[in-house]
């Protein structure tokens, strides 16, 4: 019987000494020792390779590599054709065909090669399927990482996890990971009281990437179920998931530097400093982000309401930390510092509730019937969409002007964000459609003319200007 560990590729391979605390030359000289160590442990692995029942067993992977690349083309189709016969199926369902249909050469490799493996210890000795054993593993492990970083979103933060997973589990399976451990701990340097290696960067980023995800998770979580909460107002469930979001993020950055072993007495100093630095050189930063919480507490505007700030006019649609994006009706999004909601004067149309009231002028001749005219512009402004029955339109003379009686109509929407100016176009239009169809005219300005006889001052002849109509005007000479 052939001892496994002659075949074992792995066998060859010491743990080489832990580095002593050096510094200056003396680590750069260990460093080197170190890789020509593993220099020499890499050769004597690739001789190890070509044993003859560890190369056969290479060869085997490889031609296991290449059945499974034959089966990946002649059942890819069909598998492709009968997931577009699947239209029924949930989104979801569909999804993890296609991932599974992407991978499916590596799946058919993990398949066969275990199939391989068993075959071999079965029939042959274990030390002759060891090898293959270690590449179904990795093979196995590497799959496994691929479908699980589809779960990340962000196409970056999958790739760095995919790489650093796979770097991970194929340590892990070859039993490398303490020589990898010391590799990346020699190479580093003295920082005051703190020894900074390679291995601790890694270590960190690992630390930080991982409570960071679980903080985002968990913020998206409570925010989704915040969100939905309709017993909190807008404005507090902003405040609520903004709350969580800077104690998640800040609970995992602080105890991400507590784990890899930094000292956070030293961020005292260096918090006061920014605090010195926020007070003088950000004040209008600050200002921003006191404001925004101030609004977000007072519950002044709220997303949804409908504002008008100077010559601005729009809807809430999200409330930031420094700013509040106000949509207008063309289409823009204005970025109004949270400051400027605090400082100048804002008109909430939708504060307590969503009812607007709204005005025109307009006036009629002197001819027509007041009591007439109010009635047929009650009527003509229920008429227009928008315009709230149960809060009738009222009609109200508002003074004698020199060619009209002057009127007001006053009538009430509940939805201001549809716009007010086509809502009071299309009242006037219904007015004039109503004048129109009664014979209610509308006057203009009209001038009368008397012509005196005599002259002034020895002047036989007087000048006169006559107005015609509102907008033409004529002068002529008058001889009396």
């Amino acid at each position: 019987m052939e001892p496994a560990d002659q075949n074992d590729p792995r066998a060859a391979v010491e743990a080489p000494p832990e580095p002593p605390e050096l510094g200056g030359e003396e680590a750069l000289n260990q460093a080197l020792e170190l890789g020509q160590e593993l220099f020499e442990q890499g050769t004597t692995l690739f001789d190890s390779l070509l044993r003859p029942w560890n190369f056969y067993q290479l060869c085997i992977a490889v031609g296991l590599v290449l059945v499974a690349i034959l089966l990946r083309r002649l059942l890819g189709p069909r598998i492709r054709a009968w997931m577009a016969s699947r239209e029924g199926w949930p989104k979801w369902r569909m999804r993890v065909l296609v991932v599974v249909h992407r991978r499916l050469m590596p799946i058919f490799f993990v398949i066969l090669i275990w199939l391989a493996v068993w075959i071999m210890r079965e029939f042959t000795w274990p030390s002759r399927s060891y090898l293959l054993g270690i590449i179904a593993e990795l093979a196995t492990a590497w799959l496994f990482v691929v479908f699980v970083t589809r779960l990340i979103r962000s196409p970056v933060m999958r790739t760095l996890v995919r790489y650093g997973a796979w770097i991970y589990v194929t340590l892990a399976i070859l039993n490398a990971r303490d020589e990898a451990a010391q590799i990346l701990d020699s190479v580093g340097f003295q920082l005051g009281d703190v020894r900074l290696s390679l291995l601790l960067v890694v270590q960190g980023i690992v630390i930080l990437a991982a409570l960071v995800t679980g903080a985002r998770f968990i913020s998206g979580t409570t925010a989704a179920r915040v969100q939905a909460n309709e017993d909190i107002s807008p404005s507090m469930r902003v405040l609520v998931v903004k709350a969580v979001q800077v104690l998640l993020y800040g609970a995992a950055f602080f105890i991400g530097l507590r784990a890899i072993g930094v000292d956070l007495t030293g961020l005292a100093v260096l918090s006061g400093a920014i605090g010195v630095g926020l007070g003088f050189g950000l004040q209008k930063v600050v200002s921003n982000l006191v404001s925004g919480v101030i609004i977000l507490l007072d519950k002044s505007i709220k997303p949804g309401d409908v504002i008008s700030l100077g010559d601005t006019f729009g809807w809430i649609n999200t409330l930031g930390a420094r700013y509040a994006s106000v949509v207008t009706r063309d289409g823009r999004e204005y970025l109004i510092p949270n400051e400027d909601l605090i400082t100048n004067q804002v008109v909430n149309w939708s504060h307590s509730n969503e009812f607007v009231r709204l005005d025109i002028y307009f006036g009629t001749a002197y001819h027509d019937d007041p009591h007439s005219v109010r009635e047929i512009a009650i009527e003509a402004a229920r008429g227009v969409d928008r315009v709230l029955s149960f809060r009738p339109p009222v009609c109200h003379i508002v003074g004698f002007g020199d060619s009209s009686v002057d009127y007001i109509l006053r009538f009430w929407i509940r939805d201001p964000t549809g716009g007010l100016t086509n809502i009071r176009g299309n009242v006037y239009l219904a007015l004039w459609d109503a004048f129109r169809e009664h014979g209610i005219s509308i006057p203009f300005p009209q001038r009368e003319v008397k012509v005196l006889e005599g002259s002034s001052s020895g002047n036989p002849a007087g000048r006169l200007s006559i107005a015609m109509g509102a907008n033409r005007h004529m002068s002529g000479r008058i001889e009396c």
